[in-house]
């Protein structure tokens, strides 16, 4: 088909009374491409923040009348900005039900019996997982996972966590809602008239990128990864672990079974030090302690699981003088610090009276590098120490005042609602598999999905809402306005004029080779999304000047924008592990390029194949 005649011009599309200022004398298209190159000189400086950068060339765009206002509001209506903004809720959801934090330890416990195998169903779930929901919050919970497994095998973390990068990378590739990228490429393609991608369909080009981009790291990564222990990011990667005491009722249901038998109690970020019961305390064979009522269990608890203990049924968490607070509905946690006044330097914390004072329950101790101890109420308390805490406001007003402790903050985590999991899952498959199926667009069917998980409490509004990147966002819709004003102003047909004669020349195929180096390349230097906006315009249009089918040029444009493996800011995983394992940045040059070369020649060659010229 000729696409030809789709492509806008300046004279059907610019209109200068449209805008602020009217330019004439033809160089709207010449001053179009100065801003993009100020855009990505800008973006590479790092002077401000990408989505500011993008900001700014967007109000330029306006100011100059390049994109009239109706255009400026069509980009806002764009179902790829609304699209990622729902899948980031519902990954968010996946995060707050305990689902991924399960994966996780399913994994590392697997990888303890079998090093090798656990290791390498770590990186394929890692893979599959990017598949199904946006790549980079999976990155971010699976980031703790890979330093434990790196520990427990005694080994650097550097060898792990670029290896997690790259297989997330490769898995956000194999489907449309894996990365922003794609479902940003496919809504600039719509609107320049192409057919929507459905949600598979590029995943056997993936499954290609996947496999060969997974055996270069096997083969690769033992010779060109860091070997570097000791880093920052090989610390506590539970955050803050407090400890606390777990007292037992008579209607806990697990009375009289062995601790090792209870799941609740043999958690990640759960660690028994001892138990008080009847007959003592006890500090060996914990795990076969057979629970009694009134036994008193001592432990470690990482924030998010010590709030999920607090909920459930017949257990109390911590310590209580004073009336009960069962009852009272307006409960709050937040963490406390231990100020330097008299009265609260080296006490204990049973001698704080917290009940009684302030009607408060004491839920855990924190303190940087040890452990308070031997136990919660003994604990002696130094300034700098950090208290749980769970009281009323009105609790909490009167502590505030008195002085003994300070920066009362909210607790950061929430307790897991793992009984939800099923219902976040379902919203997913269902997300997947309807919009597979045809039945509706994925925008739709993602929103729909986000308003169950909501209605369903999977996921608290405020935090569904903290879960979106704003940045990522304002960043996209930027982008989208200064693509059309690349079209408007005739700045993409003017690139294309001028490319078109050396690349009619050759081949389809090694003209799809050289939009895929661009791609690449200027992903390497600027963000992804910004790169997927300015290059699908040029490919579709290259692509119309060659008489070919552009859809093939749109999905190498896909793959360049994504598979990005060369600068740890290149794409936002690549951000993610840079600062969690402390690597340099020729770490990623070294082992980056030869994956950009093999995984780019793979995806080049079998394009045509599923998409032909």
């Amino acid at each position: 088909m000729d696409y030809s005649s789709e492509r806008p011009s300046v004279a059907n599309v610019y209109s200068p009374e449209d805008g602020l200022i009217d330019l004439t004398n033809g160089y709207e298209p010449y001053i179009a491409l100065a801003i993009v190159l100020l855009l990505f000189a800008a973006f590479i400086s790092e002077r401000f923040e990408p989505d500011v950068t993008a900001a700014g060339a967007a109000a330029l765009f306006i100011i100059f009348g390049f994109v009239p206002t109706n255009e400026v509001l069509a980009a806002f209506a764009n179902p790829a900005p609304l699209t990622i903004a729902a899948m980031f809720v519902i990954s968010g959801a996946l995060v707050r039900t305990g689902l991924l934090d399960a994966l996780a330890n399913r994994v590392v416990a697997a990888a303890r019996k079998r090093p090798i195998a656990g290791t390498a169903a770590f990186l394929i779930a890692t893979l599959v997982a990017s598949g199904l929901m946006n790549n980079t919050p999976v990155v971010v919970v699976l980031i703790p996972v890979a330093i434990r497994l790196a520990q427990s095998f005694d080994f650097a973390a550097t060898r792990l966590l670029i290896p997690l990068s790259y297989m997330a990378v490769l898995g956000g590739t194999c489907t449309l809602i894996g990365t922003s990228t794609n479902l940003l490429v496919d809504g600039v393609s719509q609107a320049s008239g192409l057919e929507p991608f459905s949600i598979f369909e590029i995943t056997p080009v993936g499954l290609v990128a996947a496999a060969t981009g997974g055996v270069a790291l096997l083969l690769m990564g033992p010779v060109l990864l860091p070997d570097r222990k000791n880093l920052a990011g090989q610390g506590d990667d539970d955050g803050a672990i407090f400890l606390t005491e777990v007292r037992l009722r008579e209607d806990y249901p697990s009375i009289g079974r062995p601790i090792h038998e209870i799941a609740a109690l043999n958690r990640r970020g759960i660690e028994i030090v001892g138990i008080r019961a009847r007959s003592g305390v006890k500090r060996d064979g914990l795990r076969e302690h057979v629970l009694e009522p009134g036994d008193r269990i001592i432990a470690k608890v990482a924030t998010s699981e010590l709030l999920t203990l607090r909920k459930l049924p017949g257990i109390e968490v911590g310590l209580r003088q004073g009336p009960a607070t069962e009852n009272i509905p307006e409960l709050i946690v937040a963490e406390a610090i231990v100020t330097l006044s008299r009265r609260s330097r080296g006490v204990r914390i049973a001698q704080l009276a917290m009940g009684h004072r302030y009607g408060m329950r004491v839920l855990g101790a924190h303190r940087h590098g040890e452990l308070l101890g031997p136990d919660l109420s003994t604990a002696l308390l130094r300034p700098a120490d950090t208290l749980l805490l769970e009281g009323t406001p009105e609790g909490f007003a009167r502590l505030t005042e008195v002085g003994d402790l300070a920066a009362i903050t909210d607790a950061g985590a929430r307790a897991f609602r793992r009984g939800k999991a099923p219902l976040a899952l379902f919203a997913l498959f269902a997300v997947v598999a309807l919009a597979a199926a045809g039945f509706a667009e994925i925008s739709v069917l993602a929103l729909v999905a986000v308003a169950a998980i909501l209605v369903l409490r999977c996921i608290d509004n405020d935090e569904a809402w903290a879960s979106i990147d704003a940045s990522v966002l304002v960043l996209i819709f930027s982008m989208l306005i200064v693509g059309t004003g690349m079209q408007n102003t005739g700045a993409v047909s003017l690139i294309v004029e001028t490319l078109a004669p050396a690349l009619i020349e050759f081949p389809p195929i090694v003209t799809l080779a050289v939009i895929y180096i661009l791609s690449s390349a200027l992903t390497e230097a600027v963000t992804n999304n910004a790169v997927a906006v300015v290059v699908t315009p040029l490919a579709i249009g290259v692509a119309a000047e060659l008489g070919a089918d552009p859809r093939p040029f749109v999905v190498a444009v896909m793959f360049g924008a994504s598979a990005s493996f060369a600068t740890p800011v290149g794409y936002q995983t690549n951000t993610l592990v840079y600062g969690a394992g402390n690597y340099r940045f020729g770490d990623f040059l070294r082992i980056g390029i030869p994956m950009n070369i093999i995984v780019g020649g793979s995806v080049v060659g079998v394009i045509p194949i599923f998409f032909p010229f």
